[in-house]
């Protein structure tokens, strides 16, 4: 591929060391060597099989030394391509066999060693070469006459090939060897010239990506994700014009992310760089990716945007907290490999088994994979059967401390119940796990000695509240006053303390972000604890948009709350992208948009019926018509801002709302504040400014 002069002279500069480069009118491929030698090369390229290494006969012609050379291959004036011209080093390794005892014949040598001492040498000499996207093997044979008079391990001469073309800025390594192979191979890793108009800078939490070419250069930018299984992802592409300056947030980093940069003309080389591989943020993050998927009852997966090199194993969570113990090493350690289908070896799954992901011996990952699917932890003791040679077997219940012996006089609860359990494992009363010819893993439910050793509790517990009772009574008038005003005291706390309210949508442009702001600061007034990522940037930033929406989402329902989603043109979008398919999309989208990283949590809430209560719908009045919003999600109330704003705020506030003229003032006082913010969003053209981050979705797709 012809490689345009201008871009030979950014990436080689213009020193006189530059113009002065060899150049090379010969389209064909050629060889030469140093005098005393002589040499031919194959026509063709040939497989790189370099074989297995096989004793040597004799004396014999081996390379030594790899040298290489930046050369121009010019088809005419301004027409060049890079072009890496590479030099061998030969040397004769081995002797000739000589005669046991010269001196014993007399000083006279068989005749016949003679003529093999006279005799050329001859090798034929393999050059791999390998840069993206090439990869050749040319064949030289080489000859070296009178080569008795060449001390063995003495170099003879070289010879240099012409010529292997490159791409600039990309990474190539040469390998040489002969045919048969009489040693290790040779090999050189070299860098090629980078383009110079293309940079990475560091802005704080930003990167910045710099392109300087001139305002008339028309180019194209990719970024993808180069992964080792499969072919690259793309992320973002786009063709620009002139210097261009483009800002990646540093939550965007993995290792496998990589920049391609080219020419929009015919043919052009497309320059490839991924420097991120040692970034130590671009690891964190890939590992806050990184994700743990149940596929079946015993099937797993873990998903990531790069490869990984990593460990997983099982363990056992106990209900009480406690750090996760693996169950080593009756489940070792497996190697793993990512957005791979892999199997547990277990008879059944348990909501207390979790896996553990390491890498370098440091835990990253742990996650519950049943917890979903069977419930919260159990209250559970888990029995571990190891069994030895002639029918031998050891039982212990796995705890905090370590495995207890049954059965045992530790101070431990499994020990003070360990005949206990042993006839419930016995009766049948224990859920077996898994079972090998190395030993066998049991779930046995403690519930029940729980209940027992409370049921004394309980009863004074409610002796105490019938006398509590009796007295209350006997002191009713005193009693009365006292909770009208305890009534009062938790009124007053209430109100102060509020009802909580998550807002979720889509950043479909700046006026709509800011329309969301103002409703918020509004519904702080009434009160209502708001959460929004916009007030929640680093928290977002520092957790990722799906880990933060899980925190906030549990701890407003928890407490009572109600999650308002609301909608825009572009949440209508996703919605409906989600449910036509209700995997991932192919791309990630802002940092930032937790209305995105919330759906895969959403939907399934809307689709089982578990919505109404603790979901609502609102849009907004001349941007989004309720009806527009898809049906799943009208299955709880949809209100049009600020038109409905009364019912909408009555729904926040739940069904103890009193006091509706002062609901009536307060919503007047919200409306008031929301049209001006609501008339400032419609007037303005609703595009992304110059100064909104790319993503994948910011850019044209080619």
């Amino acid at each position: 591929m012809p490689v345009p002069w201008f871009l030979l002279s950014l990436a080689l500069g213009r020193s006189p060391v530059v113009f002065s480069l060899e150049r090379l009118v010969e389209p064909e491929d050629t060889a030469y060597c140093s005098p005393g030698l002589s040499c031919h090369l194959w026509d063709g390229d040939m497989l790189c099989l370099p074989g297995n290494i096989v004793p040597a006969p004799g004396p014999v012609l081996v390379p030594t030394h790899l040298q290489t050379e930046l050369v121009l291959r010019c088809h005419q004036e301004t027409d060049c391509n890079l072009c890496v011209s590479v030099a061998v080093r030969l040397a004769v390794r081995g002797h000739w066999e000589e005669a046991e005892d010269e001196e014993k014949f007399g000083g006279a040598a068989d005749r016949g060693l003679e003529e093999p001492r006279n005799a050329s040498l001859q090798a034929q000499v393999v050059l791999s070469f390998q840069a993206y996207p090439t990869t050749r093997c040319v064949l030289l044979e080489v000859q070296v006459p009178a080569a008795a008079l060449v001390q063995p391990g003495h170099s003879v001469g070289s010879v240099v090939f012409d010529c292997f073309e490159a791409a600039l800025g990309g990474e190539m390594r040469i390998w040489s060897y002969t045919q048969p192979r009489y040693q290790k191979e040779l090999n050189l890793t070299q860098q090629l010239p980078a383009l110079p108009w293309l940079s990475v800078s560091a802005d704080g939490e930003d990167v910045r990506l710099v392109l300087n070419v001139s305002e008339e250069q028309h180019f194209g930018l990719s970024l993808y994700w180069n992964q080792v299984q499969g072919p690259p992802k793309p992320w973002w592409n786009r063709n620009l014009t002139g210097p261009q300056t483009i800002t990646l947030n540093h939550t965007d980093l993995v290792p496998c992310l990589c920049i391609q940069v080219w020419p929009l003309e015919p043919d052009s080389v497309r320059t490839d760089m991924c420097p991120f591989r040692e970034d130590p943020r671009a690891r964190r993050n890939l590992w806050r990716a990184a994700r743990l998927r149940l596929l079946s009852p015993r099937g797993w997966r873990l998903d990531a945007p790069c490869s990984l090199r990593a460990q997983a194993a099982l363990c056992w969570q106990a209900l009480g907290g406690g750090p996760c113990q693996p169950l080593v090493p009756l489940l070792p350690w497996e190697n793993v490999t990512v957005n791979e289908a892999r199997e547990f070896p277990l008879l059944k799954g348990h909501p207390n088994l979790c896996v553990q992901v390491s890498s370098w011996e440091k835990l990253q990952l742990q996650e519950c994979l049943w917890a979903d699917s069977l419930g919260p932890l159990k209250d559970d003791v888990l029995l571990v059967e190891k069994r030895g040679p002639q029918d031998s077997r050891s039982l212990c219940a796995l705890e905090p401390s370590g495995c207890t012996s049954l059965p045992s006089r530790a101070s431990t609860r499994a020990a003070h119940l360990g005949e206990q359990l042993l006839l419930d494992l016995q009766s049948g009363q224990c859920l077996q796990l898994w079972d090998d010819d190395l030993g066998a893993l049991w779930a046995c439910p403690m519930d029940k000695y729980i209940h027992k050793r409370w049921a004394l509790v309980w009863l004074a517990c409610l002796l105490f509240a019938a006398v509590l009772f009796l007295l209350l009574l006997l002191k009713k008038e005193h009693v009365k006053g006292w909770l009208r005003l305890l009534k009062q005291d938790v009124r007053s706390g209430a109100t102060t303390r509020g009802r909580a309210a998550l807002l979720l949508y889509s950043a479909d442009d700046a006026g709509f972000e800011r329309l969301v702001g103002v409703l918020a600061s509004a519904l702080c007034q009434l009160p209502l604890r708001v959460a929004v990522d916009l007030w929640s940037r680093r928290e977002l930033s520092a957790q990722g948009p799906l880990a933060w929406f899980h925190a906030q989402r549990l701890q407003t329902l928890q407490e009572g709350g109600m999650v308002v989603l609301l909608f825009s043109p572009g949440a209508v979008a996703l919605c409906s992208e989600w449910l036509q398919d209700p995997a991932p999309a192919p791309g990630p989208h802002g940092p930032h948009d937790a209305f995105t990283a919330s759906l895969s949590c959403v939907l399934p809430d809307f689709l089982q019926g578990r919505a109404p209560g603790r979901y609502v719908g609102a849009c907004f009045d001349r941007l989004l018509h309720p009806d527009a919003v898809p049906a799943l999600f009208r299955t709880v109330p949809v209100f049009s801002l600020p038109s409905q704003l009364p019912d909408f705020l009555g729904a926040l506030q739940g069904p103890c709302t009193r006091r509706p003229r002062r609901l009536g003032e307060r919503a007047e006082k919200v409306a008031r504040a929301l049209q001006q913010a609501l008339d400032s969003c419609v007037q303005t053209p609703r595009a992304p400014g110059p100064g909104r981050r790319m993503g994948p979705e910011a850019g044209d797709q080619t």
